[in-house]
């Protein structure tokens, strides 16, 4: 059969393509960081006007080349396009969705809310910091948690000494809250 009668997936389906950790649970908002939604709005800016305009230009380009059913410029240009649509699809929606919460402003300071960073000591003394972030912001190397993971949600409105429960991966696990800061996050 030919490929321009083949039916290819559109793409509206990507929220159950992505991992766990970045759904948003259901009726939820997508808080996130000023510095978060600069580089979601950055990224989303280059596909826009760099990135898509030059593939479409190749693909251009390869088709009055003459034969596209074996030109590998066409054929991976337009998959290549496809992954950037469906990318600026789900940012657009993702800015949508968007509640930009600077922490630098969170009044009460006492209590771990979006954006604190925490320090934390578990059971056997040693220390972790950690900040409370967006799910698009996550990075577990820098010590960003989202606000949807379990630890978060556990040390949600607690203040500082207080001895907080959670379930990781490990089990039940027990941790103290050393101290809470409200910093401006660095992009």
């Amino acid at each position: 059969m030919n490929k321009a009668f083949t039916r290819e997936p559109d793409g509206d389906d990507e929220d159950d393509e992505l991992e766990p950790s970045l759904k948003l649970p259901q009726g939820t908002r997508n808080y996130i960081t000023p510095g978060g939604y600069a580089r979601i709005k950055e990224e989303l800016d280059h596909l826009l006007r760099t990135e898509r305009p030059h593939i479409v230009d190749v693909v251009h380009w390869a088709a009055l080349n003459g034969d596209r059913s074996e030109n590998g410029d066409y054929i991976y240009g337009k998959r290549r396009l496809r992954e950037i649509d469906r990318r600026i699809r789900f940012l657009t929606k993702r800015l949508d969705l968007a509640e930009v919460v600077d922490p630098a402003r969170q009044e009460n300071a006492d209590q771990v809310f979006f954006g604190a960073t925490v320090t934390l000591c578990d059971e056997q003394g040693a220390e972790q910091r950690y900040q409370i972030v967006g799910v698009d912001e996550t990075d577990f190397a820098r010590g960003r948690i989202s606000w949807i993971s379990p630890l978060a949600r556990a040390l949600l409105k607690s203040r500082e000494s207080d001895q907080v429960r959670f379930q990781s991966p490990a089990g039940w696990r027990e941790v103290e809250v050393v101290a809470i800061e409200y910093l401006s996050i660095d992009p």
